[in-house]
């Protein structure tokens, strides 16, 4: 077993500026990873395993961060601190929901969906 200190260098915040919320979405951008016989590999050896098994899943589909934590079985705060570092090298990106306060207001969606059944 690995302790999460060690998998981040001792870092507790990541690299990247964005903030990286429970919910953010993360994307791994098209030019990373190759699939010779089945397995993934990447050109950047500076990476750890824990990093590439991020850029992996992001790559099959995006996910967010308390989804890659619980998938890879880490702490979220670990998780954090490698997508930052991934955002920083470039490999992946996040996209972040609408935020509440931008959404529709409830009552204006029932007077549609009210107006809709009339018809």
């Amino acid at each position: 077993m690995v302790r999460p200190y060690t998998m981040t260098r001792g870092r507790t915040k990541p690299p990247a500026e964005e903030r990286l919320d429970l919910i953010a979405l993360v994307i791994a951008e098209e030019f990373l990873l190759a699939h010779p016989g089945g397995a993934y590999a990447i050109a950047d050896r500076t990476l750890s395993p824990e990093h590439l098994d991020i850029a992996y899943l992001a790559r099959r589909e995006p996910h967010s961060i308390a989804e890659l934590a619980a998938t890879l079985d880490l702490p979220v705060g670990v998780v954090r601190v490698l997508v930052g570092d991934l955002i920083d090298a470039g490999y992946v990106r996040i996209s972040r929901p609408v935020p509440p306060a931008e959404l529709p207001d409830a009552g204006i969606l029932r007077e549609v969906i009210d107006g809709l059944r009339a018809l």
